[in-house]
């Protein structure tokens, strides 16, 4: 499940009672023991590095915080007139983040051979919606990031292109630390018209992916019908939002690839019964499509439920549907 460390794990919380989330992160020690927390109470196939995304512009030099109810500050707004001064460029990221090193690499001893170990990035589309915003990004109103790339499409390349290089270069530093595979989040993507989406996103996700090389598998998630625009790249897995019919997407991506998804992460706040139903019939749905990845098609709610994540869990683990 994505977001599936913290939230509504009481173990989580009652370290949260000690610590903030940026002092979890920031800790390797704290780190890993949060993300093994869903590992050893659930058993998933996979733990994923607990994390953030905009550790990115924090390495370069635009920290973040958060506000309590009103969510992710950060320190100023990007002004696309200064983003070359206003930046760090010169260093390299992955020595400041070596923190998300460390916590990997004791995951990494800690975790059974045979349960994978995923990181993750965001976009450098998602990423520059926080950076320009200053923290929250608003879906109700003109984006600043598209009204940059209309206004100066070359000075938007300018920057989305180093952004892509600091995203492949985190990406490849947790590749080399013993990673399974990583997930590109492009959770911003609909705020983009579709006829413009590869040129304003696509593009540079395409640029990672080929960077990072075909022999390492990659998943790129997107919300809406955009995760076409990936059949021509290199990724491996299509992680979809529930809105998009999955048996099409596994279609499109051939059976040597592989899709993710999709279930509508307000499941997880009913009841198990809900919950065991609406698996059942996404497990039949896929069942000629080898290579699926029973997921939910956003990340977990903070009021989820433990009981519904079980059903899940123990659901699809069941022979028959």
């Amino acid at each position: 499940m994505m977001r599936q460390a913290g939230r509504v794990l009481p173990e989580y919380r009652a370290l949260r009672e000690k610590h903030s989330f940026l002092e979890i992160a920031r800790t390797p020690d704290l780190c890993a023991e949060v993300t093994l927390q869903p590992i050893q109470r659930f058993g998933f196939d996979a733990a994923i590095i607990f994390s953030d995304i905009l550790v990115i512009p924090e390495a370069l030099g635009q920290h973040y915080s958060f506000q309590n109810q009103k969510g992710i500050s950060m320190d100023f707004c990007l002004d696309p007139n200064r983003f070359e001064t206003q930046l760090q460029w010169d260093a390299r990221v992955t020595d400041r983040l070596s923190y998300v090193r460390e916590a990997l690499q004791l995951v990494r001893t800690q975790l059974d051979p045979s349960t994978a170990l995923l990181g993750f990035a965001g976009s450098p589309w998602t990423l520059a919606c926080f950076m320009l915003e200053g923290g929250h990004v608003p879906t109700d109103k003109p984006s600043k990031a598209l009204d940059w790339y209309r206004r100066d499409p070359q000075t938007f390349d300018a920057f989305m292109s180093q952004l892509a290089e600091k995203v492949s270069e985190y990406l490849l530093m947790q590749w080399n630390t013993g990673i399974d595979s990583a997930q590109i989040f492009d959770s911003l993507s609909l705020l983009i018209p579709e006829a413009d989406y590869w040129n304003i996103s696509g593009k540079y996700i395409a640029r990672i992916l080929a960077s990072l090389g075909a022999e390492r598998p990659m998943i790129v998630y997107s919300k809406g019908s955009v995760w076409k625009h990936y059949l021509s790249t290199s990724a491996q897995v299509f992680s979809v939002d529930w809105t998009q019919s999955i048996p099409e997407v596994a279609v499109a991506a051939g059976p040597h690839r592989c899709v993710q998804g999709n279930l509508n992460p307000e499941l997880m706040t009913q009841t198990p019964e809900i919950v065991c139903h609406a698996v059942k019939e996404l497990l039949r749905t896929m069942s000629g499509h080898p290579g699926f990845i029973l997921n939910l098609g956003h990340g977990l709610l903070p009021d989820s439920k433990l009981e519904c994540i079980e059903a899940f869990i123990q659901t699809a683990r069941q022979k028959d549907y």
